[in-house]
C-alpha cells in the first residue's frame, strides 16, 4: 500500500479530533497533531486539547511534548514530524495528521522556505515592542520594510508578522524574498480532508467552547502562567485578553467576549488558508465518518495503482 499522510484540516471547533480519533481506530493507526497551540504542557484548557480519555483510545503524537519556556519553531516540527511519519509507516503506512495551525501543515506536507539564522535578540525586541506599542505599530513597520509580505501574510497573527520582521531586520533583506515555493520530496502521499460549515455554525460551536473552557477552568490556567506572560507560546488567543483581565486592563466579561472575537477571526483566517489548497476534500462538519472513509479508501487505491 502507498504510504499516505491522511491529514484533517478545518477552522477551529469544527469536530476535528473527533473525526481523527474514528479514522484512526480504522486504519488502526497514531495520529499527529499539528495543533502548535498544543505543543504546551502548560496550555491544556485554553488549547482544547484532547481528553485523556481521547488520548488514551489512539496513540498521539506533538502533544503537550514541550514547555512554554522552551524554543520550538515551526522549522523544528517540520524535522521532528517528518522523522516520526517515516518511523511510524515502517510498520502502517498510513498516518493521521490533525490541527488546523495552516503553517504547519503545510511544513509536513510541502515543506518550509529556509530562512538565514538571525541573532534572537531581534525577536526579544520584537516582542517587548508588541506588548508596549501594539500590533498595529509592527504591522506599520512591516508595511516599510516588505510590502510584499504586508500583502500575502496574516499580519494580524502576531507570530506570523513578528516571524518576517525579523527576517527583514536580521538580514537587511524583504522577507518575501526567501520565499521560494519550492515543495520539499516527501516519501508519503498526502491525503487531505477539510471540514468545514456555515459560518454562522462555526461561530456558535466557537461560543460555546469558550464558554466550555471558562467552565473548566480557563481563568485560573491562564493565572498560572502570569509569570510567563511574555513568552511567545502564550501571544495567543484564549491566554492573551485574560492577561489582560489580570492586569485590570479588562473585566472578566469583556475578555472572554474578546476571546470569542478573536477565536472568530483565527477561524476566519484558517479559512482563507486551507481554502487556497485545491488538493483538499471538503466535506460537511456532520458527514458521517464512513463516507469519509470511502473516499479515503477509493484515493489509496488509485494511488497503488
Amino acid at each position: 500500500m502507498t504510504k499516505t499522510l491522511i491529514s484533517i484540516v478545518g477552522p477551529t471547533a469544527i469536530g476535528k479530533t473527533a473525526l481523527s480519533l474514528k479514522l484512526a481506530q480504522y486504519f488502526n493507526c497514531d495520529i499527529i497533531s499539528a495543533d502548535s497551540r498544543q505543543f504546551f504542557k502548560e496550555m491544556n484548557i485554553g488549547t482544547a486539547v484532547p481528553t485523556a480519555k481521547e488520548l488514551n483510545t489512539v496513540t498521539h503524537h506533538f502533544i503537550q511534548h514541550k514547555s512554554v519556556k522552551e524554543d520550538y519553531t515551526v522549522g523544528d516540527f517540520e524535522a521532528d514530524a517528518i522523522t516520526k511519519i517515516d518511523a511510524l509507516q515502517q510498520t502502517n503506512p498510513i498516518v493521521i495528521m490533525v490541527g488546523g495551525s495552516g503553517l504547519y501543515v503545510k511544513a509536513v506536507t510541502k515543506g518550509l522556505d529556509t530562512f538565514p539564522n538571525v541573532d534572537k535578540q531581534i525577536r526579544n525586541n520584537l516582542n517587548e515592542n508588541l506588548q508596549k506599542l501594539g500590533i498595529e505599530t509592527l504591522q506599520n513597520q512591516l508595511k516599510t520594510l516588505d510590502i510584499t509580505a504586508f500583502n500575502t501574510i496574516a499580519i494580524d497573527n502576531p507570530q506570523r508578522l513578528i516571524r518576517a520582521l525579523e527576517i527583514c531586520i536580521g538580514t537587511g533583506k524583504p522577507y518575501s524574498s526567501f520565499l521560494t515555493h519550492t515543495e520539499k520530496k516527501r516519501n508519503f502521499k498526502t491525503l487531505s480532508i477539510g471540514l468545514n460549515a456555515d459560518r454562522s455554525i462555526i461561530y456558535e460551536r466557537i461560543n460555546q467552547r469558550v464558554d466550555l473552557m471558562i467552565d473548566n477552568g480557563l481563568v485560573d490556567e491562564v493565572k498560572r502562567l502570569l509569570p510567563y506572560e511574555n513568552l511567545n507560546a502564550l501571544n495567543t488567543v484564549g491566554y492573551k485578553e485574560l492577561f489582560q483581565y489580570f492586569k485590570g486592563n479588562y473585566t472578566l466579561e469583556f475578555a472572554i467576549s474578546e476571546i470569542k472575537k478573536n477565536t472568530r477571526r483565527f477561524a476566519k483566517r484558517q479559512g482563507t488558508w486551507f481554502k487556497k489548497d485545491k488538493s483538499i476534500a471538503w466535506f460537511e462538519y456532520t458527514t458521517d465518518y464512513k463516507i469519509i472513509i470511502r473516499h479515503i479508501e477509493k484515493a489509496i487505491k488509485k494511488s497503488d495503482t
